[in-house]
């Protein structure tokens, strides 16, 4: 079969799919066409960042001419201006297993975007880096929405697949993580109980002990490795018998 792609190649082809995919989606309707040109900005000037944009600049300058105006525009018009903006002056990543889209513009046209995000119900992060304005999002669910709405569908679908096995990977590894922590606890808690019923027996006091503890002594001696829950099948008693009754040997043994 065909060798396996390194996943930062993998996603970089990803990545490059879904801004192939939108530079293709070529609007059908006047209205759209103007308010994606005027999204490309320079780029739709003979200044586009890669031979993609630069193809799409030349089909659309040949659409009618005009000016955007965003406040009155539809939604559709909104997100061909945004599917612009984003082909000319956006990015994004998927490496190191983190999603992360940002827009790289002058300050002013930086908070102009933002506040128009905002209103298209897609909130994102304002900040200066270097004397540029930077406009960022970094929740997988907000990209997705953004990029459905731009018009990506095929190669969303693999984002989309890439962000769910991730988001299980996590769940999988803070499930691990958990319960290895809770198997430290019980073999540290093991080996702590099994050192004061060897003090309490050595110094003669477990067995002024009632028979239950005795019992429950007896049985962890035996099975460093059990559960509270096995201890209590083996001494015939409730979990929370056998608890109480380690519990109240600890406390004997600080006396």
């Amino acid at each position: 079969g065909a060798p396996e792609l390194a996943p930062d190649r993998a996603a970089r082809d990803l990545v490059e799919a879904i801004r192939a995919e939108l530079a293709a989606a070529e609007p059908v309707r006047p209205c759209c066409r103007l308010a994606e040109r005027a999204g490309l900005g320079v780029a739709a000037d003979g200044r586009a960042p890669n031979a993609a944009v630069a193809r799409l600049a030349v089909r659309l300058n040949q659409g009618p001419r005009g000016t955007f105006e965003w406040g009155s525009a539809a939604d559709h018009c909104r997100f061909a201006y945004l599917r612009g903006r984003f082909l000319a002056c956006g990015s994004l990543s998927l490496a190191g297993g983190r999603t992360h889209l940002e827009f790289v513009l002058d300050p002013t046209a930086a908070t102009e975007l933002a506040a128009r995000l905002a209103e298209a119900g897609l909130p994102a992060a304002l900040r200066l880096r270097r004397g540029s304005g930077v406009v960022t999002w970094k929740s997988g669910a907000t990209i997705t929405r953004f990029l459905q709405a731009c018009g990506a569908s095929a190669s969303l679908l693999e984002l989309e697949a890439r962000l769910v096995a991730r988001s299980l990977h996590g769940e999988l590894n803070r499930a691990l993580n958990a319960e290895t922590a809770n198997l430290a606890r019980a073999v540290a808690a093991a080996a702590r109980q099994v050192g004061v019923i060897e003090q309490l027996a050595a110094e003669g006091r477990l067995d002024r002990e009632p028979a239950r503890v005795r019992a429950v002594a007896r049985a962890r001696l035996d099975a460093p490795e059990a559960t509270l829950t096995d201890l209590a099948t083996s001494v015939g008693t409730s979990r929370s018998a056998v608890q109480r009754s380690l519990e109240r040997l600890e406390r004997l043994a600080m006396r």
